[in-house]
């Protein structure tokens, strides 16, 4: 697997929050082209997991895990199965994890995968490969349901005149390619002055659905909670404020930094758990100028670390990915 055309962002700064040590185990929870996996196995003589839920990414890894034999072992499946991925590898308790989160640049790249607007290609979005399409979604959601989606998982204003545009333009045809439904997001919206595409809210939107990929975070930073031991790092590089929020809440929620809900309403006795992380930055790290400059997909990149407490883990359900995926992916009418 080549990683040089796919700079991992933000990796110096995942790096010193893990501080890989001789001996410990990591994991590499969105492994993608490898770039995390490689700087800890170069940082130290350590093992490291990596997970992806994309089933090609796995034989796209041979040659790296031959490079680093025994210390390398990637495993196709969710990051918010990571509980389950290593117990069957024996392994229960790791010193660290690290997420980068969102859709790869190897995904991006190829226009067969449909994440692109900016290239022809199947409307599909799946990381998986596996349940309903963003074909499906764009062909058989309701108008009202479009503009909720393209609205909330894309921060889009205009959603309610794209979903409109949308509705009209398949009872001609029905949407099969990015660029079809790129140019017809186009069609009804100005182009901006910063020079970003009037498509991307749109897609991120469908891709975010068709994925989960919130419910993903959620499930996942959870998972990491349980298998983190004390004295752990987690470390997270987010790329949209909808991702950063997730990451954001449940650090703040797990480190007992998040305040009342309200300075009108009065304290309360609560009985929440002790934390279980300790911030390792209170605010979120942005990349240099330096790293933007050569590597600008990290322009937008956000990261967030903490040390795992000795205190146990928050109640919670960590399995709904598995159950999510065996159901072949709920929601797309």
């Amino acid at each position: 697997m080549q990683t040089g055309g796919h700079k991992p962002v933000m990796v110096k700064e995942v790096l010193a929050a893990l501080s890989p040590q001789d001996g410990g185990i990591y994991i590499d929870g969105t492994f993608g082209a490898g770039g995390y996996s490689r700087a800890i196995l170069e940082a130290a003589q350590c093992k490291v997991y990596g997970i992806d839920r994309d089933p090609d990414v796995k034989s796209q890894a041979s040659d790296l895990e031959q490079q680093f034999a025994g210390r390398l072992s990637v495993l196709t499946g969710r990051f918010s199965e990571m509980n389950r991925l290593l117990s069957t590898q024996g392994v229960t308790a790791v010193q660290g994890v690290a997420l980068d989160l969102g859709v790869s640049s190897m995904q991006l790249d190829q226009a067969e995968r449909g994440f692109s607007f900016r290239a022809d290609g199947p409307l599909d979005m799946r990381m998986e490969k596996a349940g309903p399409t963003a074909a499906d979604v764009v062909n058989g959601t309701s108008e009202s349901e479009l503009a909720d989606i393209i609205y909330k998982y894309g921060e889009e204003r205009a959603s309610r005149r794209i979903a409109k545009a949308i509705v009209e333009a398949r009872r001609e045809q029905p949407f099969t390619r990015t660029l079809q439904l790129a140019e017809t997001v186009r069609s009804v919206m100005p182009r901006n002055r910063d020079g970003i595409d009037p498509a991307t809210r749109t897609f991120q939107a469908l891709r975010i659905y068709v994925n989960d990929e919130l419910g993903e975070i959620d499930r996942g930073l959870s998972s990491a909670e349980k298998i983190i031991e004390p004295g752990g790092h987690l470390a997270v590089v987010s790329f949209h404020s909808l991702e950063d929020r997730k990451v954001k809440e449940f650090l703040r929620l797990r480190s007992g930094t998040s305040g009342k809900t309200s300075r009108h309403l009065p304290d309360q006795e609560t009985a929440s758990p002790a934390p279980t992380f300790r911030l390792l930055r209170r605010r979120a790290t942005k990349p240099t100028a330096a790293e933007v400059a050569v590597n600008p997909r990290s322009r937008s990149a956000r990261f967030r670390a903490a040390e795992r407490l000795d205190a146990p883990s928050w109640p919670g359900d960590d399995q709904d990915g598995e159950r999510y995926h065996n159901s072949g992916n709920r929601r797309a009418a």
